[in-house]
């Protein structure tokens, strides 16, 4: 039977089981053999990543071709206007190419959410403030590239959902088993 695992990646770690330098890694929070990352988040991102021992239905989840949503929550410094959140929508030209376009809301800080170690570095002159940004590509480093082209870095960066797999309460370092039909559902609110 395939299993399909949900973790919540803490900050700092990275998205392999292995590393040379001594780093965190997934193997320090999931023990079970042959489960491997479908997709990575980078070493300063946080949230969902989902594991499978099913060599197909990593490729599904990994290969933009399938078109599951992935949504970010994203701090950002300073607050984008309204037409710089509109070429998110329409896609931004990036290094390499055309981004397809993005869904993209601004929120506030979700209450639900857990503190960063360590924590975002505070700017008492620069507001920050919250988008959530849901996309159907995985390019390397998308959503930070994105922020930045628009002129408001990303400072934290959060995955929420896949598909219709999403972290709900599961907090840093935990996981669970999830049923692989769960992705095919809407994943997007």
């Amino acid at each position: 039977m395939t299993q399909l695992i949900a973790l919540n990646k803490p900050y700092g770690v990275l998205c392999q089981f292995t590393d040379r330098d001594g780093r965190a890694t997934l193997g320090d929070y999931i023990d079970i053999p042959g489960v491997y990352a479908a997709g990575r988040l980078d070493r300063d991102s946080e949230g969902l990543v989902l594991l499978t021992d099913d060599g197909r239905l990593q490729q599904r989840i990994s290969n933009p071709r399938h078109k599951y949503w992935k949504t970010y929550l994203v701090q950002v410094e300073g607050e984008p206007e309204e037409p710089a959140l509109q070429g998110l929508r329409h896609g931004i030209k990036l290094r390499d190419g055309l981004t397809r376009p993005a869904r993209v809301r601004r929120i506030e800080e979700p209450a639900w959410l857990w503190p960063r170690h360590p924590p975002v570095r505070y700017r008492a002159r620069i507001p920050t403030s919250w988008l959530e940004i849901s996309l159907r590509e995985g390019r390397n480093r998308q959503v930070r590239r994105m922020t930045a082209a628009i002129g408001h870095p990303t400072l934290r960066l959060i995955r929420t959902a896949i598909g219709g797999i999403h972290l709900n309460d599961l907090q840093p370092g935990a996981w669970r088993h999830e049923n692989p039909a769960r992705l095919a559902k809407p994943g997007h609110p």
